[in-house]
């Protein structure tokens, strides 16, 4: 059974069309990557299966649930089956590292502080930072800092896991860290994960399955090694960092030498 599902979903902000007609799945224990240049539709995406946002057309179906036909108290409940890894993080800069982890703990439970004490530790331990338990943000590096909003995210051992860009602006090593961790992670604790994401090589070393979108549509989808030898010229020419291609170097314009009026 899949744990997520679109079904034929079509979406758009007034005449700008996001997605067209768009269908995945996602089963428990996969962790999917989304691949697509700016402005693909890769964060609708995610905004469709937080709730943010309805399908015009079609559905979105989590766990069994039509997302698009909950009310605010049934939104709030599937909620807490999503775990949310945003770009930078997004820590709170006045809390510690602990607080920060045991924030949805205490917000969202009604657990005595000795239990969330010890699953505060459990999820630092986790993303190998227990130490750093005392510390602020602004005391981390920027992977410890993406590593405590991991831990965070995985507070409520949520059902799904969805990462907007986790690999943004970290260096080779604390790349390669968070993409084992976001691995480990989804095979302990039995979730499906989603991974909107621009990294091709991280991606293609850690996913099971990636859906490619380009102008609101999948235009490639399949194993690592299925996208590997796709032939699609978009997948080509993201998946080689061309500079010119299905998306070209040059915006449309006028001719040059009319517009210099020559």
């Amino acid at each position: 059974m899949n744990l997520l599902e679109f079904q034929n979903v079509s979406f758009a902000y007034g005449d700008n069309i996001i997605l067209r007609d768009v269908s995945l799945s996602i089963s428990r224990g996969q962790v999917v990557a989304i691949m697509g240049g700016s402005g693909s539709g890769k964060t609708t995406l995610l905004k469709l299966i937080g709730g943010q946002i309805q399908a015009q057309q079609g559905s979105v179906w989590l766990d069994g649930e039509n997302i698009g036909t909950l009310n605010e108290s049934g939104l709030y409940a599937m909620r807490r089956k999503l775990g949310m890894l945003f770009q930078f993080g997004a820590l709170f800069t006045d809390l510690s590292v602990f607080d920060n982890v045991a924030f949805p703990l205490r917000e969202r439970t009604k657990l005595p502080e000795s239990m969330i004490r010890d699953l505060v530790f459990m999820k630092l331990e986790a993303v190998g930072l227990r130490g750093a338990a005392t510390q602020m943000p602004h005391e981390l590096s920027g992977g410890m800092a993406r590593r405590v909003a991991l831990a965070r995210a995985i507070a409520l051992d949520p059902t799904v896991m969805l990462y907007d860009e986790p690999f943004t602006g970290l260096d080779p090593i604390s790349l390669a860290t968070v993409g084992k961790l976001i691995r480990e992670l989804n095979d302990a604790l039995g979730t499906a994960s989603i991974v909107v994401t621009h990294d091709v090589a991280e991606s293609l070393a850690i996913v099971d399955y990636i859906y490619f979108l380009a102008d609101g549509v999948i235009v490639a989808q399949g194993t690592p090694d299925e996208v590997k030898a796709s032939q699609h010229p978009y997948v080509q020419q993201f998946i080689n960092a061309r500079t010119d291609g299905p998306l070209p170097f040059h915006k449309p314009a006028m001719p040059y030498a009319a517009q210099l009026g020559l």
